[in-house]
């Protein structure tokens, strides 16, 4: 789907000087993961998964439009758009997805990444904790292998990354599924300057 053409906003920290080893790349990704995935996206995920167990189609394009609405940059709203409309195609071609959900997909004039991925996560029953816990090992191994590109870092440093931050992934999703709609919150200002910065970045690898 393209996902490692991403680095949301670590290619420019790099640059910063803000990440320049593998603790600063531990820092970066796993501040992100509890401040922004853990908080928002986490909980979201959820409620997506719910609804489309549960058939609520207007609860999924609120939701839909509101994911869409927290992505702060137009790279951050690109990629999301990018590999919702990948992810929806590949469904579409594996040619055994359920058509009705393929016309649930049709519906959203977007979709979001996170809108096609728990359609499918629900539509193979996979269970809401372990989905959550895909995600946000993918988002992980993906910011990991951003950071071994752009800082550089060898590949015993990536392990190591992703072994630290798979120790936290199962607190994180346990949390996200207490949190209640108030406690809701991506507020990570610094983060979105980063992908802001990203956008004017004379000389870079990736696409946010």
């Amino acid at each position: 789907m393209g996902a490692y053409t991403y680095s949301q906003g670590l290619e420019w920290a790099v640059e910063a000087g803000a990440v320049t080893d593998e603790a600063g790349a531990l820092t970066w990704i796993g501040d992100q993961l509890a401040w922004n995935l853990g908080r928002y996206e986490a909980p979201l995920l959820l409620r997506m998964l719910a609804a489309w167990t549960a058939g609520n189609a207007d609860a999924l394009l609120e939701l839909d439009a509101e994911y869409l609405a927290t992505r702060e940059t137009a790279e951050l709203r690109a990629e999301t758009l990018q590999m919702g409309y990948s992810m929806k195609r590949l469904l579409n071609e594996l040619g055994d997805f359920p058509p009705p959900l393929l016309d649930e997909l049709a519906v959203s004039s977007g979709p979001t990444l996170a809108y096609v991925w728990t359609c499918a996560a629900a539509a193979w029953q996979i269970p809401a904790q372990e989905a959550l816990t895909a995600w946000l090992w993918s988002w992980a191994e993906n910011q990991t292998m951003a950071a071994l590109k752009a800082v550089p870092l060898g590949q015993a440093a990536g392990q190591r990354l992703l072994q630290e931050i798979g120790r936290r992934l199962p607190a994180v999703a346990d949390r996200a599924l207490t949190l209640v709609d108030a406690d809701y919150s991506n507020f990570a200002p610094a983060f979105a300057i980063a992908c802001c910065k990203h956008e004017t970045q004379y000389t870079r690898i990736f696409r946010s």
